[in-house]
């Protein structure tokens, strides 16, 4: 198994991907769309967190009737970002692509998302994406290498006491079928290993993919040590403040079952580089989507599928947090994991 040419969720064709970012005064948020190919893809979704925000996510449920998504929406603003999604199904509307509902151009956009907590991180407590951030994201959309760390959704995202972001990650199994993640990282608990200040997912690496990361120096991790606990430092515990999503993508054939079940693995991959992980404060939503371009796996194809989705999630988070940035705008004061272990990371990463 190898990583593919982005190793990013683009390398699974047809796949596009596009974010909106709102950085300016108040504002530290927004939106990620992935665009699935012509009149869409097979779709599944699992849902693991105690305190979700999703939209859509019955109709992926394989009893029913709907087997076609045209888009996921991925958004920071809590429920109010759920909005977002309303630009990108007037966009897909606009371009006449959706469940048929009659006469040509009679079409329903099938568009599943979920959301994240990063309200008040930009200054601004009431500032979320809406469907301006939605079409602006499916505006941006390219099959190009996916743009990580802190865009779209991931602007605002933290993971324990560190900046998070966006990370993506794919893998070109034996047989050439590609399957590839992209993870938005906010999660309640840490991406970091507290006893070492290594982070959890890069064990998993491909092909010396991480070797440019190690261990840091005893000194950082003592004072990322001391941050992270004065960034808790008289927060309640509230429901619903963080939250970890994502996509998983591959070209082989799968059923709506199958997809579900590849989104069950992908959890298991989030379990490998964040804990803890599906708290009650954390609403953890992992979609599937199936493009058809190549044939239905055997079972034994299948099963090498779904345990390389779950280490392309396991992947993307190490992504997500080292691609992410440091910010500090007088709401929040969150560093980087590159700011906060420079000896773990060689320069010209």
């Amino acid at each position: 198994m190898r990583a593919g040419p982005t190793n990013s969720l683009t390398d699974v064709p047809g796949i596009r991907v596009g974010h909106a970012t709102r950085t300016e005064p108040g504002w530290l948020t927004g939106t990620t769309v992935v665009l699935a190919p012509g009149a869409g893809a097979v779709g599944g979704v699992d849902v693991r967190g105690g305190a979700p925000g999703t939209r859509e996510t019955d109709l992926l449920d394989p009893r029913n009737l709907v087997d076609r998504v045209n888009a996921v929406v991925l958004t920071g603003g809590s429920a109010f970002g759920l909005a977002a999604a309303d630009g990108v199904v007037r966009r897909l509307y606009d371009a006449g692509v959706g469940w048929p509902m009659g006469a040509p151009g009679q079409v329903v956009p099938i568009v599943p998302g979920a959301v994240l907590f990063d309200l008040g991180r930009g200054g601004e407590f009431g500032n979320a994406p809406g469907a301006v951030d939605g079409a602006a994201a499916f505006d941006a959309a390219t099959a190009g290498a996916v743009v990580q760390g802190c865009v779209g959704a991931g602007t605002g995202a933290r993971v324990g006491g560190l900046k998070g972001g966006v990370g993506s990650a794919s893998a070109v199994l034996a047989d050439g079928t590609t399957v590839a993640a992209l993870v938005v990282v906010n999660a309640i608990g840490t991406a970091v290993d507290d006893r070492t200040g290594e982070l959890f997912a890069t064990r998993f690496g491909l092909d010396g993919e991480f070797a440019d990361v190690g261990v840091p120096a005893a000194s950082e991790l003592d004072a990322a040590r001391e941050r992270a606990a004065a960034a808790h430092q008289g927060q309640p515990v509230r429901p619903g403040t963080a939250t970890t999503i994502g996509v998983i993508a591959t070209d082989a054939v799968l059923t709506k079952a199958q997809c579900q079940k590849v989104s069950g693995l992908g959890h298991d991959g989030l379990a490998r580089a964040i804990h803890p992980v599906h708290t009650l404060l954390d609403g953890d939503t992992l979609f599937t989507l199936s493009t058809g371009e190549r044939p239905a796996p055997d079972l034994p194809s299948l099963h090498a599928l779904m345990v390389a989705a779950g280490d392309c999630v396991t992947r993307a988070v190490a992504h997500a947090v080292l691609a992410a940035t440091s910010v500090d705008n007088g709401t929040v004061d969150l560093r980087s994991y590159p700011d906060a272990f420079p000896s773990a990371v060689r320069m010209g990463r």
